[in-house]
């Protein structure tokens, strides 16, 4: 057979020039060994599957991995490092990359794509995000905090950086499941507002509020960022994790909107995924296809210079940049190892071919970042020709971390939600 003769001589180069701690096991008994003691199997099921091996590249792959049409053994961690190996070494060069295709991002398209995402279950993100369901990189202050610890930390972090007091007005946009928009009313003595286009994620933040008796001070709202009426109501605004939804066409746009509806002395952070290549084009050897099709219908990212660009233009002055990439490569990390640890009751509650996505997903985020394929960052910003309300200094962004530590307690269902 064609494709498998050419296989067996990829092996063999592979083996001599760039060893892959790759095996696969064919359908007829043979196996091919691309480096020495293989950490990662792929099995072979039909001679048909070779499909996916050339030219090869991630999104095949993956979608052979998703679909069922292979087997794979070894941990997610090796099999996503011995698979980008397998593809860096034996594909051509044009296949490398792939150029950004143009969405068109209209309010009902971005609804649609934010359910597929995020109304999964409840459940099933408890099963790998931390104590508190925040779903976006953490901040860890040392070798040992665990995912707990690093995501309260990253909620205070943001809270610091925008100066939160008593009595601002602080909307989040994209709020997940509503922890910001909590701590910031219960220990900061904000009145918050979240929204949300998930309406598994708006349910399950209205009961958190009520329960913690925080209605007075804080509301969600099922709401496009598009939507939002009250125009220089806001004194701090954050968007944690969202942008990356919203299209690079629509980016001023955007930020014309949340510039509008700042506060003349107010301030935002910005804190999102962005590309890596200048030109903004997609995460390369087919993994941003995948995620297209599988993760994140119709996401783009943008690189920092065209955020910076569009921040400036929507009369923006952006006063802080900080780049949180391998803070996001360990939280991809650990919940990675929890989904894995989590496999059966993740594929009781969303089925094996969810399981499938979402771990492999995860474990190529956690490669990813830590290997600078994609970027992160939070953008601090007031508007332009304003009087600043910011220090001249950065003193007061890290002054926060020795304040006296309180605990509020937040009950859900039979969780207990908890920031200490």
């Amino acid at each position: 057979m064609f494709i498998e003769k050419r296989l067996t001589q990829l092996a063999l180069r592979l083996r001599n020039s760039q060893p892959t701690p790759l095996r696969l096991s064919l359908w007829n008994g043979r196996s091919l060994d691309f480096g020495p003691d293989p950490k990662v199997t792929i099995m072979v099921p039909q001679k048909r599957a070779l499909r996916s091996f050339l030219p090869p590249d991630l999104m095949k792959l993956g979608e052979a991995y998703v679909e069922g049409r292979i087997r794979v053994e070894g941990s997610l961690r090796d099999i996503f490092e011995a698979s980008a190996r397998f593809v860096q070494a034996a594909a051509r060069p044009d296949r490398i990359r792939r150029l950004l295709r143009a969405v068109n991002h209209t309010a009902q398209r971005d609804c649609k794509a934010i359910q597929y995402h995020y109304d999964v279950s409840n459940e099933f993100y408890r099963l790998f995000l931390d104590r508190n369901m925040v779903y976006s990189c953490a901040y860890f202050r040392s070798d040992t905090d665990t995912l707990d610890q690093a995501q309260e930390q990253k909620v205070d972090y943001i809270l610091a950086k925008l100066r939160v007091e008593s009595g601002h007005r602080l909307l989040d946009i994209g709020c997940g499941w509503g922890a910001l928009i909590m701590r910031a009313a219960a220990k900061y003595g904000c009145i918050a507002t979240g929204i949300t286009l998930s309406r598994n994620q708006y349910e399950f933040a209205r009961e958190r509020i009520r329960a913690a008796g925080l209605e007075g001070r804080c509301e969600v709202r099922l709401q496009d960022y598009r939507d939002v009426p009250e125009t220089g109501g806001y004194d701090r605004i954050a968007s944690v994790g969202m942008f990356e939804h919203v299209g690079l066409k629509q980016l001023g746009a955007y930020f014309r909107k949340v510039e509008s509806l700042l506060a003349d002395d107010g301030v935002a952070l910005n804190h999102g995924i962005t590309a890596a290549h200048a030109d903004n084009r997609v995460v390369g050897m087919g993994v941003g296809k995948f995620i297209d099709k599988y993760v994140f219908p119709d996401g783009e990212l943008p690189h920092i210079s065209l955020v910076l660009s569009e921040m400036s233009q929507a009369g923006f002055e952006v006063a802080d940049v900080e780049s949180l990439r391998r803070h996001y490569a360990r939280t991809c990390e650990h919940w990675a190892a929890n989904i894995e640890s989590n496999r059966a009751e993740a594929v009781r509650i969303a089925g094996e071919k969810r399981y499938r996505i979402w771990s492999i997903y995860l474990a190529g985020c956690a490669f990813g970042f830590a290997r600078d394929w994609m970027n992160i960052y939070q953008m601090l910003a007031v508007k332009a020709r304003r009087p600043n309300p910011l220090p001249p200094t950065r003193d007061w962004i890290y002054r926060p971390a020795a304040v006296v530590r309180d605990t509020v307690e937040y009950v859900s269902g039979s969780a207990d939600v908890t920031f200490s």
